[in-house]
C-alpha cells in the first residue's frame, strides 16, 4: 500500500482507492492539489475502489467517472449509522459486513454501470469495468472479502496492459 499524497505517485500504483470521508472537503482537496485530470486519467487505464463520499466524488455531479447519480446522507444523520449484513454475490459467498455511516446512496444509473447490492431497495454497491463503488465501509470491518474483489480488478487491469 502506498498513500498518494502527490499527483506524481499515481504512476507508481495499479490500482487507486479513495476512502470515505466528508465529500465537500475531498472535492475541494482533489482540486486545490491539481488531481482532477491525473484521477480522470488514471480511471480510464486502472481500477479505482471509492467508498461512501468517494462515491460522491467520482459521480455525474463531480469527476463523472461513473454514470450515476447520488443522494447524500440517504439513510438519515450520523446517528442513524448502522450495520447490515447480507451477500453480495458477485463479490463473495460469505455474508459482508456493510456499515452505513451518513452514507449515500445511488439514485441513478447508466447503461454500462452495473448494480451489486441494494439495501431497502436503494443502491448501495455497483461497478464498471475500471470503477467500483461502495457506499458503505468494508475498511472498517474484518471480513475483506470487498478488497479481495477489488484486487482482483486490478489484476485484470494488469492483463490487459
Amino acid at each position: 500500500m502506498i498513500r498518494i499524497k502527490k499527483k506524481e505517485q499515481l504512476h507508481e500504483i495499479q490500482g487507486l482507492v479513495i476512502p470515505g470521508g466528508e465529500s465537500t472537503t475531498l472535492n475541494k482537496l482533489i482540486k486545490i492539489y491539481g488531481f482532477v485530470d491525473p484521477i480522470i486519467k488514471f480511471s480510464k487505464e486502472k481500477p479505482i475502489w471509492v467508498t461512501c463520499a468517494g462515491l460522491i466524488i467520482l459521480s455525474r455531479k463531480y469527476l463523472n467517472l461513473i454514470d450515476i447519480e447520488v443522494q447524500r446522507n440517504a439513510f438519515g444523520r450520523q446517528s442513524s449509522s448502522f450495520i447490515e449484513k447480507d451477500y453480495i454475490p458477485k463479490i463473495s459467498t460469505n455474508k459482508i459486513e456493510m456499515v452505513f455511516i451518513r452514507a449515500p446512496v445511488i439514485t441513478k444509473i447508466g447503461s454500462e454501470v452495473n448494480i451489486l447490492k441494494k439495501i431497502e431497495g436503494k443502491i448501495v454497491a455497483a461497478e464498471t469495468e475500471n470503477i467500483l463503488v461502495t457506499s458503505f465501509h468494508p475498511e472498517l470491518t474484518k471480513l475483506l472479502d470487498v478488497h479481495k474483489y477489488f484486487v482482483k480488478k486490478v489484476k485484470k487491469g494488469l492483463k490487459r496492459v
